[in-house]
């Protein structure tokens, strides 16, 4: 694996890491006001490190939300461009009481960096710079193939300031390929490439009773409970197994081929060990007669995430209130189109909203599920540069969340992504003590450094 550039990475992994801590100590969470400060100087920061390292038209974007950052070397003549994408927002980092250690104060503990953000996608990130600085570093301030990036600062929040500018500036974007470093690898020491993630529609629904909160003593029995209304809406969303109720919402859902049901199946993947240490609970749930991996990488689900409204400090409150809402989302496949679904949606909870009770759907994102071909030369380098670094062959999964990007990227540009990632399952995104396992965070720049020397050399 003799590579100069890879000989640098190693040479500037304590300062790579150092630099990183400060990247992680910066608390841009997109989701919350307060913190809109905080994004922007993250943004700040990622971009004068890639004008340092030598990366020309770098530009922070304004937009309706968080800023967007751009920046390219394109002087590779004949040789194929990469867009590379990442986001340096994170998720919040409460319940605040749960981390071991402060969520903004990165701490080393058994090999890893604890800190939010630290995978998801801080971390991540930090490894696409850190590549292109090695690479500009070993090849005399030149690129081997051409390279676009561009950054977000919404992805916790949907992402939609660059689906906008996706659409709007196709032709800056042009590239042969994506590169989207926000994912993970099956088990330790096992290099993955993502080929496939679920689509998003992220709903709230709001119910309305009476115009004011009311004492339940006086008014129990006769005014209307919203959230009552809710838990018998939601409550008729899906059966005791699992399987979603609304008319239609499996009609479109695409199997996933024979080839990969196979490939599946001969993954390293303990199920008894995945509920005890990944979920944590007494039993795994879900539809019978589907895998674990299959249910979360290729069925579709309907999740509730919390229903903030009525009375929730400490002690007793006997209050009606007058408005609740639910936080409810619906996971996709492939060929579920978001519009049908979250029509399907609005209908179901209309025609079950009790007499007395108004509901209103605001919808926070949404996007198409996707799989990605594997048959093309960047695939082929990736999981060679892989090979060398993790000394074994690259396996092909699916992953339930969603990056709404890789879709655009397919849809809009026309081009494929590579999804190459290092995180971990057991990693802990968007929970307390998120980590990175920091020789991942190495392997991570070495195998970029090695994937775009490979592609320059084709």
């Amino acid at each position: 694996m003799a590579s100069p550039s890879v000989d640098f990475a190693r040479q500037n992994q304590q300062r790579f890491l150092n630099e990183l801590k400060d990247l992680l100590r910066i608390p841009s969470v997109s989701t919350a006001p307060e913190h809109k400060h905080d994004v922007q100087r993250a943004a700040d920061f990622v971009a004068a490190e890639l004008r340092r390292i030598g990366m020309e038209n770098v530009e922070i974007i304004p937009t309706k939300g968080h800023p967007l950052i751009y920046a390219d070397w394109l002087h590779a003549s004949g040789k194929p461009t990469v867009l590379c994408y990442a986001h340096y927002d994170v998720q919040p980092a409460e319940p605040l009481n749960e981390w071991i250690s402060p969520p903004f104060e990165p701490a080393e503990r058994n090999n890893n960096i604890y800190a939010r953000g630290a995978v998801d996608d801080k971390g991540q990130l930090w490894m696409e710079v850190k590549a292109l600085e090695s690479l500009m570093r070993a090849h005399n301030g030149k690129l081997p193939i051409n390279v676009k990036v561009i950054f977000e600062g919404e992805e916790e929040v949907g992402g939609e300031s660059i689906a906008e500018y996706v659409r709007k500036q196709k032709a800056k974007l042009k590239a042969d390929f994506a590169l989207v470093c926000d994912t993970e690898l099956f088990a330790p020491d096992l290099p993955t490439l993502c080929v496939g993630l679920r689509g998003l529609v992220y709903t709230e629904i709001e119910a309305q009773g009476a115009k004011t909160d009311l004492h339940s003593g006086m008014y129990g029995g006769a005014a209307p409970n919203p959230l009552f209304a809710l838990i018998e809406i939601i409550s008729k969303m899906k059966d005791a197994k699992g399987k979603v109720l609304i008319p239609g919402f499996y009609s479109k859902v695409k199997a996933p081929t024979a080839a990969e049901l196979k490939a599946w199946k001969e993954l390293p993947f303990n199920e008894e060990h995945y509920r005890k240490t990944e979920v944590g609970s007494k039993v795994l749930t879900g539809e019978p007669g589907f895998s674990v991996l299959y249910r979360t990488w290729a069925r579709p689900t309907l999740e509730v995430h919390g229903m903030p409204g009525g009375f929730v400090a400490a002690g007793a409150k006997t209050v009606i209130p007058a408005r609740a809402s639910a936080k409810v989302s619906m996971r996709l496949v492939p060929n579920q189109d978001p519009e049908d679904i979250f029509k399907r949606f609005s209908n179901f909870v209309k025609k079950h909203t009790p007499k007395g009770i108004e509901t209103k759907i605001k919808v926070w994102s949404k996007g198409p599920a996707c799989v990605v071909g594997t048959d093309n030369k960047f695939v082929k380098a990736s999981t060679e540069a892989m090979r060398e670094v993790f000394h074994k062959e690259t396996v092909f999964i699916r992953s339930g969340g969603s990056i709404p990007i890789v879709t655009d990227f397919q849809d809009v540009l026309k081009i494929p992504s590579v999804m190459m990632g290092f995180g971990l399952p057991d990693d802990n995104l968007h929970a307390p003590n998120e980590k990175f396992h920091i020789p991942n965070f190495h392997r991570g720049i070495e195998s970029l450094c090695l994937f775009f020397e490979k592609l320059g050399k084709s």
